[in-house]
């Protein structure tokens, strides 16, 4: 499959807000100007004053130069801050759309505490990026604007500026190539950390359980030295690259006031001229903000890298088919599915008919799960074809897929909205009248109703048990008509006599076309009108629940051996 090219990078130059980069680096550098010119005015009211001339104008042109200076820098700080906002916020919408669209084989890949970790921190370092190349230019117009005034002054001052300048060139090429490596180190380390807290939070009940919390706080924190290592060594490249430009500027500029002090006494520049030449050899060899600059662009640039690695992982890419006219038949052709090198589904065939249901049993990793995935195009298959009515489902535009295919799972997700809205959850929302009769299908109904804001109530405020969950998930999926329903294990938590009396209401319903049911026990696939038993990646046969019980290998599955009399 191959990458979309928007996947490739981040963005451009200039950020997702160009207009609003141009103008900040218009503004840094005109700001950049007003420095450059203030000194010459400063210079020109001073020489005006020692000689007795009137210096009104210039005192003037001194105190707009400065307002508008102090204009200038606020409007600096004003488009800096909403550009690191606006491109912070772009980016993490855009990130968290691709690992949507990725789906499951981003967390498999990253993990999903270094996805949060380059999603929340890495994301607002990578947004400072364009302010930062916004200011480059004004950083380096300090610099280039200083030496051509020393130029206009006398040329004597800046070729001493320029002596020295070689030596400012190589601390800064240093100072940018150390902080590149400490910077992606420091955020390597980081996103450890985020990963095996993660973890931890996640199995935090077997956690307690075992009486392994000071253990796995250990194993958390275990990157930690390496990440101070790696802070120290980020710190000390810059106070390095700081002190050594500390050394060298100030011989600079007092060079350039010596000479200029001696062409003072040789009458060649005035009192005013000195002046403006020590400001400028202070702007001219001042590199510290230049330093700061490459700093937080070298940050930025190791943050946009790591989130460049997530970017580049190809999404799903949808066709423009619709489905024509069927009942929801369903074949899976010659289909193979590995997980990382091991295959788990092996060149299976399968066909169901349109309208039945039909039951996947087999042993733990008998690859089920993976086989319902592939049913819905949750997942794509190494090899092979899925259809519906005819259809590949990687043909299907992303809206007719996704409303053709419902799914039910064993731990269902409830995102944060009211009970209503999670039940509804669809391309279209479901009525609230499709939402209560569904959640009557799935027995859910009863216990929503004694909330006492009853539908209305947040998920984070209504407490439930597993099997509660369960019911939820499965009023979401039978709220919406679909050609095909998958219930992943949507049964398991859910006791005998309510899986019974779920299955009895589904197998009645038409609103749903064909159901592929994952089952575990023997009762839930007596009750589908077939059966498919998966066996080492293979389907070893398909028929009655009562004909294949007779296969020994078959009842093994759900008796461990042992006949259930």
């Amino acid at each position: 499959m191959t990458t979309p090219p928007a996947a490739r990078t981040t963005f451009g130059p200039l950020g997702p807000a160009p207009g609003r980069c141009l103008a900040l680096c218009l503004v840094s550098t005109a700001a950049v100007g007003t420095g450059l010119l203030l000194p010459a005015a400063l210079g020109r009211a001073l020489d005006l004053l020692l000689a007795g001339a009137p210096a009104t104008r210039w005192v003037t042109y001194c105190a707009a130069l400065v307002l508008l200076l102090a204009l200038l820098d606020a409007a600096e700080t004003v488009l800096g801050g909403t550009l690191d906002a606006r491109t912070t916020s772009w980016l993490r919408e855009r990130l968290t759309g691709h690992v949507l669209a990725v789906g499951p084989r981003a967390a498999e890949r990253f993990g999903p505490g270094d996805l949060v970790a380059r999603l929340v921190g890495n994301a607002a370092q990578a947004g400072t990026a364009p302010t930062a190349r916004a200011a480059v230019p004004a950083a380096l117009a300090g610099p280039v604007g200083a030496l051509v005034a020393l130029a206009l002054i006398d040329p004597w001052l800046a070729a001493v500026l320029l002596a020295g300048a070689p030596v400012l060139a190589l601390l800064l090429r240093a100072f940018a190539r150390d902080t590149r490596e400490c910077v992606a180190h420091y955020q390597r380390e980081q996103g450890r950390i985020a990963a095996a807290l993660a973890e931890a939070v996640d199995g935090h009940r077997t956690i307690l359980a075992a009486g392994a919390a000071e253990r796995e706080s250990a194993r958390v924190l275990r990157p930690l030295p390496a990440l101070s290592r790696a802070g120290h060594r980020m710190w000390q490249v810059q106070g390095r690259a700081a002190g050594q430009s500390v050394a060298v500027a100030p011989l600079l500029q007092l060079g350039v006031v010596a000479v200029a002090g001696l062409l003072l006494a040789r009458h060649r520049v005035t009192v005013g001229e000195m002046l403006a030449a020590s400001r400028y050899a202070v702007l001219a060899g001042g590199v510290g903000m230049l330093v700061g600059q490459l700093a937080g662009l070298a940050r930025a640039r190791a943050a946009t890298g790591r989130l460049t690695e997530v970017l580049a992982e190809p999404v799903r890419v949808h066709g423009d088919r619709r489905l024509p006219p069927g009942p929801g038949r369903l074949e899976l052709r010659g289909v193979t599915a590995r997980r990382g090198d091991r295959v788990v589904l092996d060149g299976v065939d399968l066909v169901v008919p349109g309208g039945t249901t039909l039951a996947v049993v087999g042993r733990s990793g008998a690859g089920k799960s993976l086989l319902a995935a592939l049913a819905g195009r949750l997942a794509d298959p190494d090899a092979g074809e899925v259809l519906l009515d005819g259809v590949p489902l990687r043909e299907l535009t992303h809206d007719e897929l996704r409303g053709a295919v419902r799914h039910a799972f064993d731990r269902p997700a409830l995102l944060g909205g009211t009970l209503e809205e999670e039940i509804g959850l669809g391309p279209t929302p479901a009525s609230p009248a499709r939402v209560r009769a569904a959640a009557r299908t799935a027995h859910a109904d009863d216990f929503v109703s004694r909330l006492p804001a009853g539908y209305a109530t947040l998920c984070a405020d209504a407490p439930r048990s597993g099997g509660e969950a369960q019911r939820l998930g499965l009023a979401r999926a039978f709220a919406h008509e679909s050609r095909l329903l998958v219930l992943d294990d949507a049964l398991s938590s859910l006791d005998t006599v309510t899986e019974a009396q779920i299955t009895a209401s589904l197998l009645g319903s038409r609103t749903h076309g064909t159901r592929l049911l994952i089952a575990h026990r023997a009762a839930t696939a007596a009750r589908a009108d077939a059966v498919a038993w998966l066996d080492g990646g293979r389907v070893r046969a398909v028929g009655r629940h009562e004909e294949l019980w007779h296969l020994p290998g078959y009842r093994a599955v759900f008796t461990d051996g042992e006949d259930p009399t």
